[in-house]
């Protein structure tokens, strides 16, 4: 589905050549077949995002190199995108936006590129100095530069807090402001990165802080690694003003969280509740995904969002509510609740979306009704009178028609209560906790969950009834409710 774009800009090439990876496939074979390169497409046909990410390869591992001044929000940068062609490959486009693009070179050798406008930020159209055959492994290496307050074509993923730093928030289309990248759900890779920060600063990134290097201008950079596959739209990169807290979890995992300096009596205790939680989940779902986690807390941020490994909140979560009862602790849930739902089983496009927050707002209700801060029957019955409405505007939950609608929230979450009235709690934990094991670092569809559901109860009835919840115009009956009823 290339499409033609006005380019507004033609790139030079650049000298340095691209670190090497092992190989993915072997071109010899490719020959064989008969070699007939041809662009990839510049989008993957997402039903929400149709020009998000991008055909022709598959993404084996990102590097990247980050050198950010706070204050002035200058950066300069390097990505090496290590990757594996999936057709014979004459030209193939990776999503950028408000980049400066520097030098590019693809397979060790200078390649042409084009800058051009698309629907959601911008199209780096790129051509090797030599076609690439399919099962080529081949690395990209893009020297960049640009400013975090630059102006966008797209939303931008930049959240700049009061120490002049700034923290990333990528979801769902905002990882191309950070870096050219292949920015779509279903092309996960492995990470390292090698952030600066200068004399007072911290630097922050998914996985595990591998070491720390001084310069001479004494500024540190920290270089971390993701070894767990992770989307695009999960980045969390951050260079702040901040105290790093560690500890570990009751069973022994590491944890690290980042807090606003200064504020560590504040927020160490909040921190704190993050063993318990983690403990609470498990028991659920099985042993935690990944290697390491933490929260960051950050006045630059207005809401909360699960980066991976490295949930993200905003200061301004962490009130009492009415009863003095520190209900923010649900949400806390919520986010690592989306370390299983959503990050380590992650939505092949974005119309899956319910099932990474219905079961972020299912067991963070079911936390908040065990500790007696809220009913989540009654939240269920208040939902189950307002999704009709919601169906009818914004989709069914399956079928949502943009993203951030109560449809695939509540609505989610809905669906998943309604499953469970269906199963019974002990075939429903099951059905939960085989999908979080079976899928684990992959990509899903609402298709795959129909049929794991029938597969781990044995029951074909739960096909028709979990599609009827996920795709129809109007509510079912709720299983063993037959009072509730939706809003006129």
């Amino acid at each position: 589905m290339t499409t033609r774009r006005a380019v507004l800009r033609l790139g030079g090439a650049a000298v340095a050549a691209a670190a090497a990876v092992p190989a993915l496939g072997s071109p010899a074979a490719a020959r064989s077949r008969g070699f007939d390169p041809k662009p990839g497409s510049d989008g993957v046909g997402d039903p929400l995002f149709p020009t998000l990410g991008n055909g022709g390869y598959q993404v084996v591992h990102y590097d990247l190199t980050f050198d950010f001044t706070p204050v002035t929000y200058d950066f300069t940068a390097v990505v090496k995108i290590h990757a594996k062609a999936t057709q014979d490959l004459s030209a193939f486009n990776l999503d950028t936006d408000g980049h400066t693009i520097d030098s590019v070179t693809v397979a060790g050798r200078p390649a042409r590129w084009e800058l051009s406008p698309g629907q959601s930020g911008q199209e780096l159209s790129l051509t090797p100095a030599r076609p690439l055959h399919r099962g080529q492994a081949f690395t990209t290496e893009i020297r960049y530069r640009g400013n975090g307050k630059d102006p966008r074509l797209g939303l931008t993923g930049w959240k700049f807090g009061s120490d002049g730093g700034f923290a990333s928030a990528a979801q769902s289309s905002r990882a191309d402001t950070f870096l050219p990248c292949n920015d779509t759900p279903s092309d996960k890779a492995t990470w390292t990165f090698h952030i600066s920060a200068p004399q007072g600063y911290v630097a922050a990134a998914n996985g595990e802080l591998l070491h720390r290097t001084p310069r001479a201008d004494g500024s540190t950079v920290w270089h971390f690694a993701l070894r767990e596959r992770m989307a695009t739209e999960l980045i969390g990169i951050a260079v702040v003003k901040g105290t790093y807290l560690y500890g570990t979890s009751h069973r022994g995992l590491p944890l690290r969280h980042i807090v606003p300096r200064g504020q560590e009596d504040t927020y160490a205790p909040i921190a704190a509740r993050t063993p318990d939680h983690l403990a609470w989940l498990e028991k659920k779902f099985g042993r935690y995904p990944f290697s390491v986690y933490g929260v960051h807390i950050y006045d630059g941020y207005t809401d909360a969002l699960e980066n991976q490994t490295l949930s993200l909140f905003s200061t301004n979560w962490f009130k009492p509510n009415a009863q003095g009862q520190p209900g923010y602790e649900t949400t806390m849930v919520h986010e690592l609740v989306h370390q299983w739902f959503g990050d380590s089983v992650t939505p092949n496009d974005w119309q899956q979306a319910w099932l990474n927050e219905g079961p972020a707002v299912y067991y963070a209700g079911l936390y908040g009704e065990e500790r007696g801060w809220s009913v989540l029957d009654d939240k269920m019955r208040a939902t189950y009178a307002k999704l009709d409405a919601a169906r009818a505007i914004d989709g069914p939950p399956g079928l949502p028609k943009a993203l951030g609608g109560m449809n695939i929230y509540d609505g989610g979450a809905l669906v998943l209560y309604a499953l469970r009235l269906r199963t019974g709690q002990q075939r429903f934990d099951r059905v939960m906790r085989e999908w979080v094991r079976r899928f684990k670092d992959s990509t899903y569809t609402s298709e795959a969950f129909i049929r794991h559901t029938v597969d781990v109860t044995g029951d074909r009835s739960l096909d028709p009834f979990l599609r009827e919840w996920l795709f129809g115009a109007v509510n079912p009956p709720m299983p063993g409710r037959p009072d509730w009823k939706a809003s006129a």
